[in-house]
């Protein structure tokens, strides 16, 4: 299959450059050619397959001609190695739980297939990967994750100084090894700013072997498409769900449009977001207003200019009243959210996390308009992210830190400070030298040994010999990790 860019048609790659390049140098987003439906003997058996069967089956839609069915298979396999459960509130009122992955957030997903998928595509190149990913919170520390001490890639991770919480710091600044980290003066969208601009200059971009990590890159998005089947076949038959995502870069929303161009039946969708309200004033006005985000408590959608925002108006035609038929939005400040996470605590005793907050409250008005409908609120972090919120708001002690992430606090943040000029960023990019290696992945983090981690290097795999194929993950106490 060919895929396209959205700003010009006519550019057209392969799927390998596509994945590997991310971005067009058009500066549009690539959208595979043509969108292919499931058959219907998926329909028939999809509510008894597996999670990751059911991750095959819509990847095979996407990537199907140009991957073997083993090799794909194996992928999903690697990638959807924990369960994403559907929790029940009351009738018609559920929340998805996407944080049960190795850095307790919903990029999990979309980073470990994104990583396995790039170590098919380059297993013969013989060149480094320079992996460039900005980062509002979870993204960095799941593509870190992902990629950590992976041989022939490094991973260049920019986050907004400040606009972080502690804990999601410490997920992408203390891994050391292939990881690089760095604190920008500004925003998040001058992070995703400064990445384009590294991929915009062709020769950097062709020398350094760039690729993007976020979800400008289709790879990130198609295998967050399997939860939403996942949790669809969770609800009675002839339930057709309203998704509400709480949303900032909107990469998981346009993975849920995948999901329904490829046969999924949904009612409709609720784009939630905080202050930084662009899409959702587009969908009252049929104007797109990009403008600076601002700093709010759900801090992973403090997005102003969404990337995604240029696949969602192809997947519509560039139809504003199309996508408005099919998309509703909402957005509630900070105090709002605040309450939100006092109320379902006081309702249900679940703690909640500021961003799915912003989605229960969307959900919660969309019931109050539209009663009998079921919605789905993706709850896309642990709240033991966001400790400093959620105790201020229940009190210490409230919120239990998975011993994975608790174990992280000990150690320093280990960062470069970095400009928002992009000549900045540009010319310490060019100064880097990427050709030094690095050892079998086990130095840079033996200080984590205290915490109960047991690194095996990908090197004793006995599958792919440089790529950790199946990493696993527990929350025991002695905690073990395989990069194998």
């Amino acid at each position: 299959m060919l895929y396209h860019s959205t700003n010009h048609s006519g550019h057209r790659v392969t799927l390998k450059e596509a994945i590997i390049r991310s971005l067009p140098p058009d500066n549009g987003l690539y959208m595979p050619d043509e969108i292919r439906p499931l058959n219907e003997a998926f329909w028939r058996d999809w509510r008894d397959m597996s999670f990751a069967e059911i991750g095959f089956q819509v990847a095979n839609c996407f990537f199907g001609e140009d991957i073997a069915a083993s090799d794909l298979r194996d992928i999903v396999n690697g990638t959807v190695t924990f369960d994403a459960p559907l929790e029940r509130f009351a009738p018609g009122d559920y929340m998805l739980e996407l944080f049960h992955g190795p850095t307790l957030a919903f990029k999990d997903f979309g980073a470990r297939f994104m990583a396995r998928l790039m170590a098919h595509l380059t297993r013969d190149d013989g060149r480094q990967l320079t992996v460039l990913v900005a980062t509002s919170g979870d993204t960095g520390g799941a593509v870190a994750s992902a990629f950590h001490n992976v041989p022939g890639t490094r991973v260049i991770i920019l986050y907004p100084k400040g606009k972080v919480s502690p804990l999601q710091e410490k997920h992408l600044t203390t891994l050391g090894g292939n990881i690089t980290a760095l604190e920008v003066d500004g925003s998040f969208d001058d992070c995703q700013r400064l990445v384009k601009a590294a991929f915009l200059n062709r020769d950097l971009s062709h020398n350094f072997n760039l690729t993007s990590a976020n979800s400008i890159n289709l790879s990130r998005l198609v295998p967050q498409s399997f939860y939403y089947f996942h949790s669809s076949r969770q609800l009675p038959q002839g339930v057709d769900p309203v998704f509400v995502i709480p949303s900032g870069n909107f990469g998981n929303l346009t993975a849920g449009l995948l999901a329904q161009r490829i046969g999924l039946k949904v009612k409709k969708f609720v784009a939630a977001t905080n202050r930084n309200d662009v899409v959702p004033a587009y969908l009252k006005s049929g104007t797109y207003e990009p403008r600076s985000s601002v700093a709010t408590v759900s801090n992973a959608m403090d997005v102003g200019a969404p990337s995604n925002f240029a696949r969602m108006l192809a997947l519509f035609g560039n139809d504003w009243k199309s996508m408005a038929a099919q998309i509703d939005g909402a957005s509630y400040d900070d105090d709002q959210t605040r309450a939100a996470i006092r109320e379902v605590y006081s309702l249900y005793q679940y703690p909640i996390d500021p961003h799915a907050a912003v989605a229960w409250l969307a959900a919660r008005q969309w019931r109050s308009r539209n009663p009998g409908q079921a919605t789905i609120v993706l709850g896309t972090a642990h709240p033991a992210k966001f400790l400093e919120v959620m105790e201020a708001e229940l009190g210490q002690g409230t919120i239990e830190i998975p011993d994975r992430l608790a174990c992280l606090a000990q150690f320093p943040a280990q960062s470069i400070p970095m400009s928002t000029r992009e000549e900045d960023f540009l010319k310490w990019l060019t100064a880097q030298g990427w050709s030094q290696g690095y050892s079998n992945g086990i130095a840079s983090i033996s200080s984590f040994l205290p915490c109960g981690f047991d690194i095996t290097p990908a090197s004793q795999c006995n599958a792919h010999p440089t790529f950790p194929c199946n990493a696993r993950f527990s929350e025991k106490p002695n905690l073990r990790i395989r990069f194998c």
